[in-house]
């Protein structure tokens, strides 16, 4: 009697720890499956138990070039497929999210990534979250920050229709220059904050924890939807080299998704700084032996991608940030200087690397399945 009592008081235990871990869909897919394989992975994902469907749901779209460049800015599938499963399960409010950079357009980015096309295809409305008539406001967080209220000492500021929202982030698989790599914590850097952004890039993974933190704060529901049909290797996240990897991912841990892309670009999750930080917080989980695998097995996946690899730009950008030139960062990125380094990585990726080298990889991408998928989106 008392070892099958011990034994029902173990389960039990058992049972609730399961219940703690996080849980991430993984799925291969195809352009002949794809929009249906992104309904099946976020009922994997279990989305509809993480959002309000009597809120707002924001589909915060990833733009990190103006240009079509594979890998790096989400796909018009991802778009199509979420929204219309947001729409299929009851959401009534679906809006596409956009955001601009001090060297990226927007306007130009939506058309050229097609996401206009996917948008209108759908029939969800989209907005501008850094122009008008978005309304940002001050927000004091609950919690302690990282960096910041020091960063900002005039405050936080942040789009006032995020309040009560539901957002899903929508990056793609994708390296970078100064984060290792990117994914959903490094998606909200574009929308939650204002063009001043880049003013935390020396502390960009404390940075996007404590914006992790605002979004648990602010949002009815976060989650996640990865596109790692092509996926980006090398200084991302413009200057990559591209691969066709076949693959989407979705959940509603920020943490737990990063780190299984970072384990599947083979790095160690538990060692990129952004993912740890959020781990030790308990703002997600960031130790792959933690996480609920479902869907397709990838357990044995290593893509062998580079780490650390930078640009002429990015080098220059971190001498800055962390280097010799350190003392220097308020007066060259902070004052009335700060419009030559947003001419100088302008000249860089679109004067030198998009002509003589990007162009060449964006052709051979384009004969691939996915590249003839793009170019038939219409």
């Amino acid at each position: 009697m008392r070892i099958n009592f011990f034994y029902e008081v173990l389960g039990i235990i058992v049972n609730k720890n399961k219940l703690k871990k996080s849980t991430v869909a993984v799925l291969y897919t195809s352009p002949e499956t794809v929009i249906d394989d992104y309904s099946k992975l976020l009922d994997l994902a279990g989305l509809e138990n993480f959002l309000n469907k009597n809120n707002p749901t924001y589909l915060k779209v990833n733009i990190s070039w103006q240009h079509y460049y594979p890998a790096c800015s989400s796909t018009p599938w991802q778009i199509e497929a979420v929204g219309e499963k947001l729409k299929s399960s009851g959401f009534s409010d679906v809006i596409a999210a956009h955001n601009g950079t001090v060297v990226v357009d927007p306007h130009e980015g939506r058309e050229k990534n097609k996401h206009s096309i996917a948008e209108n295809r759908i029939g969800i409305d989209h907005i501008f979250l850094d122009e008008s008539p978005t309304e940002w406001v001050e927000y004091l967080p609950e919690n302690k920050m990282l960096v910041l209220d020091k960063i900002f000492p005039e405050g936080i500021f942040i789009p006032k229709i995020f309040f009560n929202s539901n957002i899903i982030h929508l990056p793609t698989v994708k390296t970078h220059v100064f984060t290792q790599m990117t994914g959903a914590m490094k998606n909200a850097f574009g929308g939650l904050l204002h063009r001043r952004r880049h003013w935390t890039h020396s502390v960009i993974h404390e940075t996007l924890v404590d914006l992790l933190q605002i979004q648990k704060e602010i949002h009815s529901g976060v989650f996640a939807v990865m596109d790692g049909t092509f996926a980006g290797d090398g200084p991302g996240p413009r200057a990559m080299r591209i691969h066709e990897k076949n693959i989407i991912i979705a959940s509603s841990d920020q943490v737990a998704i990063d780190s299984v892309v970072s384990k599947l670009m083979g790095f160690d999750p538990m060692r990129i700084k952004k993912l740890n930080l959020a781990h030790q917080s308990g703002l997600g989980i960031a130790d792959v032996k933690e996480i609920n695998y479902v869907g397709d097995d990838v357990s044995d996946v290593n893509w062998n991608f580079s780490r650390n690899e930078n640009t002429f730009a990015s080098f220059g950008q971190k001498l800055i940030y962390n280097g010799p030139l350190k003392p220097l960062e308020r007066l060259l990125l902070r004052s009335f200087l700060a419009p030559w380094s947003y001419a100088a990585s302008n000249l860089y990726h679109n004067g030198f690397w998009r002509p003589l080298i990007g162009k060449r990889r964006i052709a051979k991408s384009m004969e691939t399945k996915w590249g003839k998928y793009f170019s038939d989106y219409l």
